[in-house]
């Protein structure tokens, strides 16, 4: 009979990983409530950024309840500390940079309201963000997209005249889905949009864009989306309607572009943060000046707008290269 194996000896595996400390939210502390309060009353945060200060917050805190420190015990090695297990959770950089605005803006406001004597986040040096270029549409892509919506139907009216105001406007999202009709001056050519912190600003309608709302607004447009019934105070004023007689929000403009984007084959590249890139960059490719597209964009800050001139500037150098006959080396 043959001799059976003997089975090989147990020998220790390769050492586990160590374990990524988890984020757990926690309970927020009423110094915090009374910071988020202050963002809102004399700082004009609008709902969408408070709740995600919230959140960082939220998870801020938790991490500082696993450690037991108290807000009025944080020195900058914790900030450190505290970047350290946003990295090791798996968080881009952005992210980090992010979730660090509330926290820092939390311990500034306890100092300046004399809870606390001492900041962290004065001594300490926040990760920096590699600095990216916006991605813009080539003039090409926009006419492309712009001419694919046609037809007279309340649904192509509307659809047309929501992305010719985005990228004719270099609007955000969210201040096209506020729009209301009082917002719209078809004669003189222009729309107030109201930003963050609820800044309202007047900014020119384009040739395309306003006729493209004039026939959105027109018998046959929004009247045939209008319900017997209007279901939410506010949306008998809303320009642009879902389908049940709504006023369109922001998920649905989202599927507006995603939808024709994939039909001329952008997909996975537009969005209407993309239009907004590109309105402002093909007015700089113009010689458009940039305190007018800084306006135009609602930017609080001029560095803001300047990244596009970076792009700009890109696109010119490789037009040169693409095109000049001596811009390149032979072969």
């Amino acid at each position: 009979m043959a001799a059976r194996a003997s089975a090989p000896p147990n020998r220790p595996g390769p050492p586990a990983a160590p374990a990524v400390d988890p984020l757990v939210p926690a309970p927020l502390p009423l110094e915090a409530e009374e910071y988020l309060s202050w963002l809102s009353a004399e700082k004009g945060r609008s709902t969408n950024t408070l709740a995600a200060y919230r959140r960082d917050l939220r998870l801020y805190q938790g991490w500082l309840t696993r450690r037991h420190l108290a807000l009025d015990a944080v020195r900058a090695a914790d900030l450190s500390a505290y970047v350290t297990t946003l990295r090791d959770g798996g968080r881009a950089a952005s992210s980090v940079a992010r979730c660090l605005v509330p926290v820092r803006g939390l311990h500034r406001f306890l100092v300046d309201e004399g809870l606390v004597d001492h900041d962290p986040g004065a001594d300490f040096d926040a990760p920096r963000v590699p600095s990216g270029l916006p991605k813009a549409l080539t003039e090409d892509e926009v006419t492309r997209l712009l001419e694919r919506v046609v037809g007279q139907d309340p649904i192509a009216r509307r659809d047309r005249a929501v992305l010719e105001v985005l990228y004719g406007t270099g609007a955000r999202i969210s201040e096209v889905a506020g729009l209301s009709l009082p917002d719209i001056d078809l004669d003189g050519r222009m729309v107030r949009l109201f930003g963050k912190g609820a800044k309202e600003r007047i900014v020119p309608l384009g040739r395309c864009a306003r006729d493209a709302l004039g026939e959105w607004l027109a018998p046959g447009g929004r009247d045939e989306l209008e319900p017997d019934r209007w279901a939410r105070r506010g949306d008998a004023d809303a320009v642009f309607l879902n389908q049940r007689g709504g006023r369109l929000g922001r998920q649905g403009l989202w599927g507006i572009v995603r939808r024709h984007g994939d039909e001329v084959g952008l997909r996975g590249t537009l969005s209407p943060h993309v239009l907004r890139h590109s309105c402002a960059t093909h007015m700089l490719d113009h010689g458009a000046d940039i305190r007018a597209v800084q306006e135009l964009l609602g930017h609080a800050s001029i560095s803001t707008t300047q990244v596009y001139t970076l792009v700009s500037s890109q696109r010119l150098q490789e037009a040169y290269r693409d095109a000049h006959p001596r811009a390149r080396r032979p072969g």
